[in-house]
Formats: structure tokens, C-alpha cells, sequence
């Protein structure tokens, strides 16, 4: 008699039920890999439930999470926040969650072959795979800043306490004198001699971006920066050497870690003086509800749902391929979309109690020293840290937790890119996972390095607003639209309970009123709002040049154009009439479907033959009845 391990015991615990003898049957029928274990012996699967989950909180749970939701939070009306937060989580961020997820596990498919499904749609799968090579290049050289800055903490005191600048041509304690001083356009008045600047942003500003003027004035590369950019690319790569086996077993860390640091953060800022200013500041007493009456309130909470996480990235489909056919991912998609939001509540509190300290030191309003992105993570909280006790240790928590943060977000953006590249070559790339990696690996790194370089911030900030905002919308628009209105919302649905079992109508009322009307409507108000309230980017009080904004857009334009290239692409494919051709590439291809022939059943047939009970042209005889 078999004796039941740990992996046996959660098997069985988060198993699906009603799919279980189905999926012994299924896998008497896959092939495996010897000794493997794996149902899909093509692609591979998850080694167990917990990695998928991990990876899954892990890329959903990034720096937003810490630097961005804590400041949303106190910047429009403190608790009264979460009331449209929750609001929006529901209508948006769970419903597009389930669906993405869904999609991906039911055809075992990257976000490109998924949309066999609706061929014409095959662009939006492009388009998530450039974004997140875009976001791929600059997320790292944010992981990069963290890898430097946890360097930097190794000294005591540390070294941005007493950091001060003096003139144009001398900046105490500074690492490269002379690269600095031959940097001209760096020394403007404003720029270097502020009264207003404190040592931690000077450090930031002086010392570790060495920054320049503009994004026009590129300057030499920071070699401490790109030093820590190509340390940063040999940790991913390494975790990702044998893609979803090596990273499923680094999550169990990095996914981890950052709650263990939460938590001790948490403990030591609420013991400080002046802790309970900070967190009445982020959601006690100073909440206003009043604030729900504005609308850039309502778009702010479902904007930070939609990117906290990760829709329309890609990333969820391709994490979600390597699932088990019978995986229930209804039960996944409620669990991580719980745990991330949690998460960026709970982050908020650490945030806070610590600067409610700072601003207690300071004898300032903690508005003045709460501040979001760049400004929390590399300015106002390393100036709190190092007015504690022993702040380096603080300083080092603190780092590594953002570089954990960081590595798990972009474990999946560069799975997006090496899945859709298997999907598309398998015979050729099947057994060279490794190396793929490698190459793509290198190639980002050498794309990123003008974001280390005087003018490296500028181009960060720049890629993240053109590349990571209004793309994402447009992709989850077309994405919600595409499985409930011409695939067929209905027919997804069937799809899904193959995986997870037959569920009661009113089960399944609250996902088809967010899939055919709530969910497009939500997206297309935030879309339109966006695009209504643009402002030209800016860097502090830098402004970007026209050509810089212009480039912006190409970027945007270069990644959504292969949603219509691929679409006309395939109407000029199909043969008939233009309404036969249309209909044809709206028609789910030949091959859809699960995956594994065991997994394809009566609906699907057993040779790739597609049994699908709409949008099938009559006068067609290509076998598709």
C-alpha cells in the first residue's frame, strides 16, 4: 500500500471532484515523460498545484502592489478607496482573471495559438507578447535600481543619509567624479543646487541614475547600474533555464519572501513614533467619502485592478497552459485575485506606519513625504529606513523584497515570449527551452541598456506610459469581446465546465452579465477616459520633447498595428465571398480545442475535427460538421 506524501494530500484537497475520474481516464490515454508524470508530454506540465498557484500570486503581486495601491489609497479618501477598489475587482478584475486563465488552460496554448479560437483575432495575442517585451526591457532596469540600492545598504551609515552636492563639478561621496563633472547638462541650478531636494533624492538623482537634463542628453552608460541590469538578466535566466520546472521551485521564495518582510516591516513601523499619523493618513480617520462622488476616483481604482493584475499582459494565458486539463481554475482565479488585492491593503500599512515615523522626525504632514512609484521606493522610504536603528538591515529587507517583487513579474513576461515562440516552432524549439531563454535573455539586456545610461529614467517612465497603458485596455477589450460575442459566451462556458465540471445556471449568471456587457462597458469607459485626460508625459518638472512623445506613440502604434494587419491578413487567406470570408476567420480553426486527444471528447471530436455548435458556414465542406 502506497503511503500519501504532502503533494498527494494537496492533490487531493485542491483537486476537482467532479473531473477526477475523467482525468485518471485522460491520463491513461496521454503520453507522459519517463519518470516525468507530466499529462501533456508536448509542452509539460506544472510539477504540482502549489508552483502554478505561487508563480500565479507571484506575477500578479509586483512593485505596484507596494508603491503605487498605498499612495491611490491615500491620495483618494483613505478607506473610502476600497469601496470602489472591491467594486471594480468584481465587475473587471475577476471576471477578465477567470476568463484569461480559462482560455489559456483550456487549449493548453500561448496567447497567441489561443486564439485559434478566433482567428482574426490572432493580432491581440501579437500585441500581448510585444508588450510584454516592451515592459520585459524596463521592468528589469527597475530590478536593476533594487539590486544596486541593496548593494549600496552594505554600509553603515548608509550612504544616502549625509549625501549632499556642492556645486556643478563636485558631489560629495560620489562614485564617478570625473564622468560626473564632464557631464555638463547635469549641472543646472535647479537640477543639482535645489534647497528643496533632500540627500535621498539627491543620492537617487546624483549618484545612482547620475541623470542628466533631459532624455535628449543621453550621457555615458552608468556602469554600476548596467553592472546590476546584467546581474539581474543572469538570475532570470537562470531561474528560467528549464522554464516552468527550474521557476516553479525559485517561486516558493520569491514568492514568499515579500510577505515575510510585510510582516516584519509591519511589526517594527507600527512600534515607531508617530506610526499611527501614517496609517490614519492611509486609511483611518482622514478617510473622505466625499471622494466617491469623483469620477478619477472610479478610474484610478479600475486601472490599478486591471495592471495589479496583470490582464491582458499575456502572461496569465501562458502560466495557465501548463496546467492539467481538469485543473480547476475558477478556484485559482478567486484565490489569486484575493491574495493580490490583500496583499496591496496589508502593503500599505507597513508603507505607512514608517513614513508616519518620517514625518514625525521631520515635524512635517505625512502628505508631504508620501509619495508613489519611483519617488516611495527609491526616495521617501530609503529616507525613512536609515532613521531607524540598525537601518541598514531595514535597508536590505527592504531591497530584497523588491527585488523578489520584481523577479516574479518578470518570470512570466519572459514565459509569454519563450511560450509563444515554442508554440509557434515546437518541432524545432521542443528540446532547446534552455537556450532560447539564454538568447532572449542577452537580447533584452542589450535592448535596455539606454535605460542605464544619464538619460536611462527618462526612457523607463517613457516605455511605461506608452507600452503598459492604453495597449492593455484595447487588448482586454478585444479579448472580452472576441470569447463572448463572437466565439460565443455560451460556448466558452461549455469549454469550461470540461475542465472544472457542470455548473447550475445561476452559477454561472454573474460571468456571463460581466462577460457580455458589464466587463466591455467598464473597459471601454476607463479606455475612453484615459485617452480623454492624456497629458504629455514628464519626468518630475522635466517635460519630454515632441519628438520623444511622438516616438511614444510609434511605440503604441508598432504594437497594436498587428490587430488589424493579422485580421486583413486573414480575410485575404480565406476564400468565398467577403461575408463567407468573414465569417470564416470568426470560425474557430480545425484544430481548436484541448489539447490532448483524450481531453477532446464528443464536442470536439477525436482528429482535430471541430464540433462547435456556432458560426459553422453551411456551404462549407470542410468537415468542420
Amino acid at each position: 500500500m502506497r503511503h500519501l506524501g504532502l503533494n498527494d494530500i494537496t492533490d487531493l484537497v485542491l483537486r476537482n471532484p467532479s473531473a477526477a475520474d475523467e482525468e485518471n481516464s485522460a491520463g491513461k490515454n496521454s503520453d507522459s515523460h519517463p519518470g516525468g508524470g507530466d499529462e501533456n508530454a508536448d509542452r509539460g506540465n506544472w510539477s504540482n498545484k502549489r508552483e502554478y498557484l505561487l508563480s500565479m500570486i507571484g506575477y500578479a503581486v509586483g512593485l505596484g502592489n507596494v508603491w503605487r495601491f498605498p499612495y491611490l489609497t491615500y491620495q483618494h479618501g483613505g478607506g473610502a478607496f476600497l469601496i470602489p477598489y472591491v467594486i471594480m475587482l468584481a465587475v473587471a478584475g475577476l471576471p477578465l482573471f477567470f476568463l484569461e486563465s480559462s482560455f489559456g488552460q483550456f487549449c493548453s496554448q500561448g496567447p497567441i495559438n489561443v486564439w485559434k479560437a478566433v482567428p482574426v483575432l490572432q493580432g491581440v495575442g501579437i500585441t500581448m507578447m510585444l508588450v510584454s517585451t516592451f515592459v520585459s526591457v524596463y521592468y528589469n532596469v527597475i530590478i536593476a535600481y533594487s539590486i544596486y540600492y541593496l548593494f549600496a545598504s552594505f554600509q553603515f551609515p548608509l550612504p544616502w543619509t549625509e549625501y549632499t552636492s556642492t556645486d556643478c563639478n563636485t558631489t560629495a561621496r560620489a562614485v564617478n567624479r570625473s564622468v560626473m563633472a564632464g557631464v555638463n547638462q547635469i549641472c543646472s541650478e535647479e537640477f543639482l543646487n535645489s534647497p528643496l531636494k533632500s540627500p535621498s533624492e539627491l543620492y537617487w538623482d546624483q549618484e545612482a541614475l547620475q541623470r542628466s537634463s533631459s532624455i535628449g542628453e543621453t550621457g555615458p552608460v552608468v556602469w554600476h547600474l548596467a553592472l546590476s541590469l546584467f546581474l539581474g538578466w543572469i538570475l532570470i535566466a537562470a531561474a528560467l533555464f528549464r522554464g516552468i520546472k527550474s521557476s516553479g521551485k525559485v517561486v516558493y521564495f520569491t514568492a514568499t519572501f515579500p510577505y515575510a518582510v510585510l510582516i516584519i516591516l509591519l511589526i517594527r513601523g507600527v512600534t515607531l513614533e508617530g506610526a499611527r499619523d501614517g496609517i490614519d493618513y492611509y486609511i483611518g480617520s482622514q478617510s473622505n467619502l466625499t471622494k466617491l462622488a469623483e469620477a478619477e476616483v472610479w478610474k484610478d481604482a479600475a486601472t490599478q485592478i486591471f495592471f495589479s493584475l496583470s490582464i491582458s499582459w499575456g502572461g496569465l494565458t501562458a502560466l495557465a497552459s501548463y496546467n492539467k486539463f481538469h485543473n480547476n481554475c475558477y478556484k485559482d482565479s478567486i484565490i489569486v485575485c484575493i491574495t493580490n488585492c490583500s496583499t496591496s491593503i496589508f502593503a500599505g500599512f507597513a508603507i505607512f506606519s514608517i513614513l508616519g515615523h518620517m514625518a514625525h522626525v521631520y515635524g512635517r504632514p505625512v502628505s508631504e513625504v508620501a509619495q508613489a512609484g519611483f519617488g516611495l521606493a527609491f526616495i521617501a522610504y530609503p529616507d525613512a529606513v536609515s532613521k531607524l536603528p540598525i537601518s541598514p538591515f531595514w535597508s536590505i529587507l527592504f531591497f530584497f523584497m523588491l527585488i523578489t517583487l520584481g523577479l516574479d513579474s518578470q518570470f512570466a513576461g519572459i514565459e509569454v515570449i519563450t511560450t509563444c515562440l515554442q508554440d509557434a516552432y515546437p518541432i524545432i524549439l521542443k528540446t532547446r527551452r534552455g537556450q532560447i531563454t539564454v538568447v532572449i535573455c542577452i537580447l533584452l539586456f542589450l535592448l535596455g541598456l539606454p535605460c542605464v545610461t544619464g538619460a536611462g529614467i527618462y526612457w523607463v517612465n517613457l516605455i511605461d506610459t506608452f507600452c503598459a497603458g492604453w495597449i492593455l485596455l484595447v487588448a482586454g477589450l478585444l479579448e472580452v469581446f472576441g470569447l463572448s460575442w463572437i466565439y460565443g459566451g455560451n460556448q466558452f462556458i461549455k469549454d469550461i465546465e470540461m475542465m472544472i465540471g457542470t455548473k447550475s445556471a445561476p452559477f454561472w449568471l454573474w460571468w456571463r452579465a460581466c462577460w457580455f456587457f458589464i466587463t466591455p462597458v467598464v473597459l471601454l469607459v476607463i479606455l475612453g477616459w484615459s485617452l480623454y485626460t492624456f497629458t504629455a508625459p514628464t519626468y518630475g518638472s522635466v517635460e519630454y520633447p515632441q519628438w520623444a512623445v511622438a516616438l511614444g506613440w510609434c511605440m503604441t502604434a508598432f504594437c497594436l498595428l498587428w490587430i488589424p494587419v493579422v485580421a486583413v491578413l486573414k480575410l485575404a487567406q480565406a476564400s468565398g465571398s467577403l461575408w463567407q470570408r468573414l465569417r470564416s476567420v470568426c470560425t474557430p480553426a480545425e484544430d481548436w480545442g484541448p489539447y490532448l486527444e483524450s481531453h477532446r471528447g464528443d464536442r470536439y471530436g477525436q482528429s482535430g475535427t471541430n464540433k462547435i455548435d456556432v458560426y459553422v458556414i453551411s456551404n462549407k465542406t470542410d468537415n468542420r460538421l
